[in-house]
């Protein structure tokens, strides 16, 4: 059952450069703030985090994303405070191993660089460590290999890539403890996708979902 009023969240978020933050379980009523968001991404932004110059969410899409059970499947928005406006969105999805889950963060473009991302995935892993959630996991599409000196460079003390059943790579980070996630290899691995060096879990990953 999908609950749109699922934990104590939200919560106000100071970010490094002074803003405000809200971050709160995204809603079924907040599929015009997707739209929002999703149309102040940059075609360069929407590429990279859509693998297709994507012009536009379907209903399907938006549905899926929005009106999520806040247990297997969890998302974060993340509004400006005081105007209200969608800055970005956090979401796991759990995987068939019980203890991970799939994560992906998206910011818009004129919020990135602030920290907003991590201010929404340290809220993720607070929310994934309620519900049972010991790793994170981002999916590869293919044998990349900038990818792969990237994730040794950012986890060099982590257990190598592995290979999920759909062939993809799978780099999986342990949840890191609360307040450590810009120093964590999980935090790295952020800011290395905000640079664009690194793109995991990507559109095609999430529309596959759906379409099953």
């Amino acid at each position: 059952m999908v609950s749109d009023q699922p934990h104590p969240l939200p919560r106000a978020v100071e970010l490094r450069d002074g803003s405000q933050l809200v971050v709160r379980p995204i809603r079924g009523g907040d599929k015009d703030a997707i739209v929002s968001g999703f149309e102040r991404l940059s075609p360069e932004s929407r590429y990279r985090r859509f693998f297709a110059p994507l012009a536009r969410l379907s209903n399907r899409d938006l549905v899926y994303l929005t009106e999520v059970d806040h247990h297997d499947h969890e998302a974060l928005i993340g509004f400006e405070d005081g105007t209200g406006v969608p800055v970005g969105v956090a979401r796991y999805i759990r995987s068939s191993e019980e203890l991970e889950a799939e994560v992906a963060v998206t910011v818009v473009d004129d919020w990135q660089g602030r920290g907003a991302g991590t201010a929404l995935l340290e809220a993720l892993v607070e929310r994934a460590r309620d519900e049972g959630i010991e790793r994170f996991v981002a999916l590869v599409l293919s044998d990349n290999t900038d990818a792969l000196e990237l994730f040794r460079h950012v986890a060099p003390d982590a257990d190598g890539p592995r290979r999920s059943a759909s062939g993809n790579l799978e780099l999986v980070f342990d949840l890191p403890e609360p307040g450590t996630i810009s120093e964590s290899m999980l935090g790295r691995a952020l800011h290395a996708a905000a640079r664009g060096a690194l793109v995991a879990n990507p559109w095609r990953v999430i529309r596959d979902r759906i379409a099953r």
